[in-house]
């Protein structure tokens, strides 16, 4: 039985979980890893051929591609890259491996010692190692009760599409953390144009390694594993779940067994699906049909080249050089699309904070991703023709939210929607004046709390103004108009 909440952060006090990421990412390629076909979304059992069937005598050719974009996410992860690296056969027995084992790396894979950092839960910044990342081929996929009925098929579309297996360090000591860290993985992938980011779809998903240890100690304890969970959210409570459930278990004195589980969101809890097996198990040798992988110093300089610049240095920037609060910097660079286009904005000559704000709270709702591509709803000078107007006076903060919405509906340009619908600020000092004056004259109770003392009822007057000028009224010209008339000695000055 899994404890309370209480009880949980009773016995954290005395133990700490170890937790240790495995990710499966798809790489951005055409055709699959050793074979031609298509890496698209097709009918079931139509994007296969002999190779990624497993039928006798079809021989693997590696994609260069796939072995391109695997160098680049290592060199974005600060990885060493290997000048040769070698495919192994993993061997087991599954309905979705046509061949009986798995193309994959082991002892000399093409990526190793890496790091990622990431904000910390406890406060600060964490590095996360990254112990290697090596380049598989994925496996066909089990489909249940596809027709209504108890029979379950095998699609082999997805047999041979291309993996990168990321290997973090067990350097996570919360599922906060975990959390945390995929997120920033995926956003490190994304950038770099390596994978879509699509945990929906199954082409980012992760296993769990997760186990505790008494606090100051050196030994890992027995871990069990977490598979093929694609929820930042699931992930988190899967790992929160299996680390309470392995206090419980070690604090009633029953042992840990390492089993591989899965995570039921509507049980709300990790079920056993086997026992886990180790690298022996899996009988790994060199696989007898690919020749070992050379890879050139050039081809490693080139992709180091072209690198571009990712999120963590990108959020530094819009908070030191823009001065950007770090949530909004953090929402800017949550996907690449946006944050290529949030500096299209900024290179209009906008005010870079105005312009966050705006996005953050108005228009990124409306903003639809599609992989590594959005559909934001204004192009980058569009929206900076909208907040110069603003800057310049000529609309409030409110009603340019109403002019964007316009926008959005009709394509129209800001300054057109503003001349037809008569919408420009009201600067007239007259106007202004008579406007102040008549909800002075109209609130005498609250103009003497406001004379007694009670000077935060400016905001009311304010707030009547605007609201009787229909937001065109120049805010700063209101306060300044009203604080004149309610500190005069009387309501007809």
């Amino acid at each position: 039985m899994v404890p309370s909440a209480a009880g949980r952060r009773e016995m954290s006090l005395d133990f700490e979980p170890v937790i240790g990421l495995e990710v499966h990412a798809q790489l951005l390629t055409r055709t699959k890893l050793f074979c031609g076909c298509a890496t698209t979304p097709a009918e079931p059992n139509t994007n296969v051929c002999p190779v990624c069937l497993g039928l006798p005598g079809a021989l693997p050719v590696t994609n260069r591609a796939a072995v391109e974009l695997a160098i680049r996410a290592g060199l974005a992860l600060g990885c060493s890259i290997r000048a040769v690296s070698r495919f192994a056969r993993k061997n087991y027995f599954y309905p979705d491996l046509p061949k009986g084992y798995q193309i994959s790396q082991y002892e000399e894979p093409i990526c190793e010692r890496g790091h990622l950092s990431i904000p910390s839960s406890a406060g600060g910044t964490t590095r996360i190692g990254i112990t290697r990342i090596h380049i598989e081929e994925d496996a066909g996929k089990n489909v249940h009760g596809a027709r209504g009925d108890d029979v379950s098929i095998v699609d082999l579309n997805r047999a041979g599409i291309p993996l990168i297996e990321i290997v973090s360090e067990p350097d996570l000591r919360s599922a906060a953390d975990a959390a945390e860290y995929l997120r920033a993985l995926r956003d490190v992938l994304m950038t770099i144009r390596v994978n879509d980011g699509n945990l929906e779809a199954g082409s980012f998903r992760c296993d769990a390694n997760v186990s505790v240890r008494l606090r100051g100690t050196e030994a890992f304890g027995t871990r069990t594993e977490i598979k093929n969970v694609n929820s930042f959210r699931f992930v988190q409570r899967a790992i929160d779940y299996e680390i309470a459930d392995q206090v419980a278990k070690i604090s009633a004195g029953t042992s840990v067994r390492q089993w591989t589980k899965q995570w039921s969101e509507s049980a709300g809890k990790t079920l056993e699906m086997r026992e886990k097996g180790n690298a022996d198990d899996y009988r790994y040798f060199p696989d007898p049909d690919l020749p070992p992988l050379h890879v050139a110093p050039a081809t490693v300089e080139d992709a180091r080249a072209t690198l571009p610049v990712l999120p963590a240095e990108r959020r530094a920037r819009y908070v030191h050089e823009l001065g950007l609060p770090p949530d909004a910097a953090a929402v800017l660079t949550e996907h690449p699309a946006l944050a290529d286009w949030f500096d299209l904005v900024i290179a209009c000559g906008v005010d870079a904070r105005r312009a966050s704000n705006f996005v953050v709270n108005e228009m990124k709702r409306d903003v639809v991703y599609r992989g590594l591509d959005a559909d934001i709803p204004l192009q980058p000078n569009a929206l900076a023709e909208l907040l110069a107007m603003v800057d310049a006076g000529t609309l409030t903060g409110k009603i340019a939210k109403d002019v964007y919405a316009k926008m959005v509906a009709t394509g129209s340009r800001a300054a057109d929607i503003v001349r037809d619908a008569g919408l420009s600020v009201v600067s007239d000092d007259a106007a202004i004046d008579a406007a102040c004056r008549a909800v002075v004259d109209a609130n005498p109770k609250q103009v003497d709390g406001y004379r007694k003392g009670k000077t935060a009822l400016l905001g009311f007057f304010v707030g009547q103004v605007m609201k009787a000028t229909q937001g065109r009224a120049n805010p700063e010209r209101v306060n300044a108009t009203l604080k004149r008339l309610l500190e005069a000695e009387g309501t007809g000055t």
